[in-house]
């Protein structure tokens, strides 16, 4: 706002320019959000049909635990989608702000978030608080529906920049099986022995669950893999 605006005049141009764009960013992203589910339940029916483990302890699921956040099972592995209800931006120096499509108008720097976090599914099961969950993916969306992704291996580098087109089906699908595909690829890494040697009392009545539990290789998001430090 230059010093001969009118205040009242620049929150109207804001209410009408920035925060309509992110309430339609956010329809987008709930659009997008009820597609990923279902193209995730029917993947898991899928694989219900094909899959053949030879343990009937090895089972895959879907659960839809409300409007924003559903979760998959896939054997050990538990795959958490959660939509953020708040629309962001970045900072300057992250590579998407630099793009042309980015300066060529204001509104398109605001996203919706889509969240792909990977935890040990029985860290669920026996309540083990402190285990952690590790980012598989970040899923993008603005006003236009124009995507990217940020993530590990394939969905670190197949969406890694904004698309020219809205987000389809068929992105969410592939996005779904990218996410499934990193999580069962991705083993359990036991901690250093020094680490689990000396355990107190406490730990053993109150924590038996958690003793030795093991961890999952993190990753960097694509966009950070080319940073230096």
């Amino acid at each position: 706002m230059n010093s001969q605006q009118d205040p009242l005049n620049h929150i109207r141009q804001l209410l009408e320019s920035k925060s309509t764009a992110k309430q339609i960013t956010y329809k987008n992203l709930l659009d997008a959000f009820a597609i990923l589910a279902n193209e995730s339940e029917r993947i898991i029916d899928e694989l219900r049909k094909q899959a053949a483990p030879g343990d009937e302890d090895v089972t895959v699921t879907f659960d839809k635990v409300n409007e924003h956040e559903f979760h998959v099972k896939l054997a050990g592995d538990l795959l958490v989608f959660v939509l953020h209800t708040n629309v962001v931006t970045f900072s300057d120096e992250h590579p998407v702000m630099k793009t042309t499509y980015i300066r060529e108008k204001e509104v398109n720097r605001y996203f919706g978030q889509i969240m792909i976090y990977n935890f040990m599914s029985d860290s669920i099961k026996f309540n083990r608080i402190n285990d952690p969950g590790y980012l598989i993916a970040r899923l993008l969306i603005n006003h236009e529906g124009r995507f990217l992704v940020e993530g590990d291996g394939q969905l670190g580098f197949l969406f890694n920049t904004i698309s020219a087109q809205a987000i389809r089906e068929a992105d969410l699908n592939t996005v779904v099986k990218l996410s499934l595909t990193a999580a069962i690829e991705n083993d359990l890494m036991a901690p250093p022995f020094p680490q689990v040697r000396f355990i107190t009392l406490f730990q053993k009545i109150e924590k038996t669950q958690e003793l030795g539990a093991g961890q999952k290789i993190g990753f960097k998001m694509s966009y950070q893999n080319n940073q230096v430090g």
